[in-house]
């Protein structure tokens, strides 16, 4: 991580920084402080706030300013509490002289062997995160508003697992890289259906295989790096159980298919947009090589598309999660209110 800082009053082009995949999650390494401690964060599309202290102890320098208040975060499976502090935050070679951030005291079980987490959705989902501010200002807001970077853009490049601690990711800021995507992005509006609204959400529809059975129809969702799986509302998830002939593996939570069922697995398609993005057959499953990591049987092939646990109409009816992202490369455009997905070469690999 640089220490090196300019006044500029030129925006800046825009930066790339590595993402580590670690099967379930990426990382970024973020630097804090000066001189800078390195934290891995988990890069997170739903979710605004920025806080580290998860497993290595947050290191105090100069730059550190404790603002005498607290912040709490309820995530979709626990929440996550501690103080609020302003520090220097470094993210490529990107340095936001004063960032609020949080410390953690406690923290999601999920982030086992993480630092915190990296929010990257819009910063409205700040609000009510603390009582210091009505909304906290995210990374990418202050990269901006700052002119560090030429727009308000990040696009994130994902890829499907072949090995652990793999750095195979890439978080562009203020920008896009044109080398990590095949033909054109399709660029789609924010979802105006609440509460998909209030983060990267999309309208879509979605069917199972050449012969289009209904998944679900035209909803609201979210795409959430965050998040591991696709997950589907209750209604659509049975459906896609019914359509696979999946059970449920009492082991890991997971649908689980045999060998029969796995030869015979369609595509899942969603459409959004008027575009249909595929995932493939082998984009449906969970890399079995790593299948001891989520406490699996080495031998047994398991579905990485999940139980939302919603209602129809929820107006959060399906998440695009790491998996789906691994195959489309994914744009995040603040001030034209859109998303873009476009192809990649990995979109229809079989690397599971």
């Amino acid at each position: 991580m640089s220490n090196h800082r300019f006044k500029s009053t030129q925006k800046r082009s825009a930066e790339s920084e590595p993402l580590i995949n670690k099967i379930t999650q990426y990382v970024a390494v973020i630097g804090v402080g000066s001189p800078t401690t390195n934290y891995s964060l988990l890069v997170d599309t739903g979710s605004s706030n920025t806080f580290v202290g998860s497993s290595k102890a947050y290191v105090k320098t100069p730059t550190s300013v404790d603002l005498n208040s607290t912040f709490a975060i309820k995530y979709s499976v626990s929440n996550a509490t501690g103080e609020l502090y302003k520090d220097s935050v470094t993210i490529a070679s990107l340095v936001i002289p004063a960032q609020i951030i949080g410390v953690a005291n406690a923290t999601i079980s999920e982030l086992s062997g993480l630092d915190g987490i990296l929010g990257v959705g819009p910063s409205d989902l700040t609000q009510g995160t603390s009582p210091y501010a009505k909304t906290i200002p995210s990374v990418l807001e202050n990269l901006f508003s700052q002119k560090l970077i030429p727009s308000n853009v990040f696009a994130l490049s994902f890829r499907p697992s072949t090995g652990e601690e793999e750095m195979n990711g890439e978080i562009t800021l203020g920008g896009i890289d044109s080398s990590k995507f095949t033909g054109a992005i399709s660029y789609v509006p924010l979802s105006k259906t609440l509460p998909s609204t209030l983060y990267w959400g999309v309208d879509a529809s979605a069917h199972y295989g050449p012969g289009k059975t209904p998944i679900f129809n035209s909803t609201a969702g979210i795409v959430d790096s965050g998040t591991t799986m696709i997950e589907l509302g209750t209604y659509a998830y049975k459906t896609y159980q019914m359509v696979t002939g999946a059970v449920p593996d009492v082991k890991t939570g997971l649908l689980a298919l045999n060998a029969a069922q796995f030869s015979a697995l369609q595509s899942l398609y969603f459409n959004i947009g008027g575009k249909a993005y595929e995932v493939t057959a082998n984009a449906q499953i969970f890399p079995r090589k790593f299948n001891s990591l989520i406490d699996g049987d080495v031998n047994k092939i398991y579905l990485i598309v999940g139980d939302l646990k919603s209602a129809p109409s929820s107006g959060m009816d399906f998440i695009l999660g790491q998996t789906f992202l691994e195959r489309y490369y994914s744009v995040y455009d603040t001030s034209n209110a859109r998303i873009g997905l476009a192809t990649t070469e990995y979109t229809l690999a079989t690397s599971n």
